[in-house]
């Protein structure tokens, strides 16, 4: 009997599905548009026709500002040389910024965690996005990432320390290490972030004062944890 109840429920929710996958909108347009912002990260397609909705609903010039703020950061956005976080210009405000501790690094996977970090207000020191982190099973190698610009950066003799700011899953440990071994060489001191966030954890989802204390509690990274 239980049996036949789930059977009878995935072929409910499978025809669901279909049914709606084969909706008939009243508009190509509307439908066109639903279809581009089901697209995002996290968005399915009733969110999608939520949003397309309530865009209906604004003035002309408020979908205006919209679309032109969103054709224009796709445009215009640059990557700061130094520290490859996204900036309006060559170089970015807190690279260009003389009141940041510029001989400290702390190293992220991407551009979210400079803003989970900058949330803290505990680090006053300059970053380097890496752009993601070693993973062989998705095709990451080193070679896709920003570390030789770290280690040029650290080459330059101004930097005193790094901090190795990266998630505290398998490919973030895997990639702390790797940039351990690369750095090795230079006079620079090299500490992660203290593990008050859990293992397998994202940097982003982490709360301000837990991140925080992480980065304060720091400790040297030895690379016995291999």
């Amino acid at each position: 009997m239980f049996a036949k109840i789930t059977q009878l429920h995935y072929l409910c929710k499978k025809d669901i599905c279909e049914n709606t996958m084969g909706q008939e909108y009243p508009s190509a347009l509307f439908e066109r548009a639903v279809s581009e912002f089901s697209k995002l990260p996290g968005i399915g397609r009733k969110t999608a026709t939520r949003l397309v909705l309530h865009i209906l609903r604004q003035q002309q010039s408020e979908v205006e500002n919209f679309a032109d703020a969103m054709t224009r950061l796709k445009k215009e956005v640059k990557y700061c040389k130094h520290c490859h976080g996204i900036s309006d210009t060559e170089v970015c405000p807190i690279c260009a910024n003389p009141a940041r501790d510029h001989s400290l690094i702390c190293v992220v996977e991407n551009i979210r965690d400079i803003l989970a970090v900058e949330n803290t207000m505990q680090f006053k020191g300059v970053y380097h996005v890496l752009g993601g982190v070693i993973s062989p099973m998705d095709g990451i190698s080193p070679g896709d990432l920003q570390i030789e610009s770290l280690v040029g950066r650290v080459a330059t003799g101004d930097v005193k320390e790094v901090i190795l700011a990266l998630s505290p899953t398998m490919e973030g440990d895997t990639t702390n290490f790797y940039i351990f071994r690369k750095l090795s060489g230079y006079d620079v001191k090299l500490s992660v972030i203290a593990r008050g966030i859990s293992v397998g954890d994202e940097l982003e989802y982490t709360d301000e004062v837990t991140l925080g204390r992480s980065i304060i509690n720091r400790t040297p990274f030895t690379g016995k944890t291999f």
